[in-house]
């Protein structure tokens, strides 16, 4: 009896042990979240591009070599996105610059005042820009505050925009380091490994790697896809921005219900200022009633599939609190930890169903009662 107190103690004070390393990775991960943002993005693209370089190396080429090649593949694609789309986009920027006094216009004496009339609240004089002057003129010493601390941010923000200078250069390099090595760095991760958990852990390890390339593989080509319709749709309604609005809604698409209420909020207003009548707002509404209809019924089946099985508020919440807790890298990794978390806790869910406190006493038969699912290895993709 004392020697079983003395195992559990044991067990305890080893779990307690492994929690506490966890909360410390945690901590470490958050006072370092600034720097940490291109090795997560160069460790994604090494994840990325090493099942093709596996390929190339089975084809009789060294690891040297069909790391270069597919790392000048990736360069070559990024280059010719930006040779297409930086054009594109100047184009349309300036565009958006010189349209801003209709939409201002629009603003005061069309959407503002049919929103007092319904509202009753008076909107136009607070939004006034003599007003505004006055009431600055009668805070100054606020607004001078208000102003040292805003020369300040942008004296900061000087440097945050060299830091990311540096980041934008020295991701090729980690890239490409990460790349030649991946092979290495996942035998030594797997050496780490306690030799009685490592069938589960490569099995959950596996598992993970299928929902991640199904999330980031899958939903980058729908994003690519609907950027593009999106884009192509709205131009051929006939909006000045419609390019524009269309690659910020495809690119919002990660995000559910985010990227097409932007699109469609953006797309209405640009309609509304540029035209001024519903047909083109209707326009604007079939374009991406037909983009929802393909992505749910075509791109999303096909190219995502159903392996990641993230709730719409679970993405949000991963979205968000990613962004809260670590910032521009929680974003980043938010979606791809929560896909990896989804699986564990399913492993957990399994492992709780065929335990002596969720059956009891008795065991029951798996073929005969419901509640026990099967193991994740024998389930159907």
């Amino acid at each position: 009896m004392q020697t079983q107190s003395l195992d559990e103690i044991a067990l305890f004070l080893r779990r307690l042990q492994w929690t506490a390393l966890g909360l410390g990775v945690c901590w470490l991960l958050w006072l370092l979240a600034p720097i940490l943002s291109p090795f997560a993005f160069a460790l994604i693209l090494a994840w990325l591009g090493d099942p093709l370089v596996d390929r190339l190396e089975r084809a009789g080429r060294s690891r040297n070599t069909a790391v270069a090649m597919v790392f000048t593949m990736m360069a070559l694609i990024v280059l010719a996105a930006l040779l297409i789309l930086l054009p594109l986009m100047e184009r349309q920027i300036t565009t958006l610059v010189t349209s801003l006094p209709r939409y201002r216009e629009w603003l005061m004496t069309t959407a503002l005042p049919w929103v007092e009339r319904r509202t009753g609240f008076e909107i136009t004089d607070s939004l006034d820009f003599t007003h505004f002057a006055q009431l600055v003129r009668e805070n100054w010493d606020q607004a001078g505050g208000i102003a040292t601390t805003m020369l300040g941010y942008l004296s900061r923000s000087g440097s945050a925009v060299l830091a990311m200078v540096a980041n934008i250069a020295l991701l090729p390099v980690i890239a490409f380091f990460f790349l030649r090595d991946w092979d290495l760095l996942v035998e030594r991760v797997a050496s780490l490994i306690p030799r009685n958990h490592l069938p589960t852990a490569g099995r959950l390890a596996r598992e993970s790697s299928d929902v991640l390339g199904a999330f980031l593989r899958g939903q980058f080509l729908v994003m690519l896809v609907l950027g593009v319709m999106y884009g192509l749709g709205l131009w051929a309604v006939g909006l000045d921005l419609g390019i524009l609005i269309g690659l910020i809604a495809g690119l919002l698409t990660f995000v559910p219900y985010l990227g097409p209420a932007s699109g469609i909020l953006l797309g209405v207003i640009a309609a509304l200022v540029q035209f001024g009548d519903w047909q083109h707002v209707a326009g604007v509404l079939v374009v991406f009633g037909i983009g929802q209809v393909i992505e749910s019924y075509v791109l999303t089946p096909k190219l995502v599939g159903d392996r990641i099985g993230l709730h719409p508020v679970a993405v949000i919440f991963a979205v968000l609190a990613g962004g809260q807790l670590f910032g521009f890298l929680g974003m980043l990794l938010a979606l791809p930890v929560a896909a990896v978390v989804n699986v564990l806790l399913r492993y957990a869910q399994e492992r709780y169903r065929h335990s002596r406190l969720y059956v009891g006493e008795t065991v029951p038969d798996p073929l005969t009662d419901p509640h026990l699912a099967p193991p994740l290895d024998d389930r159907q993709e």
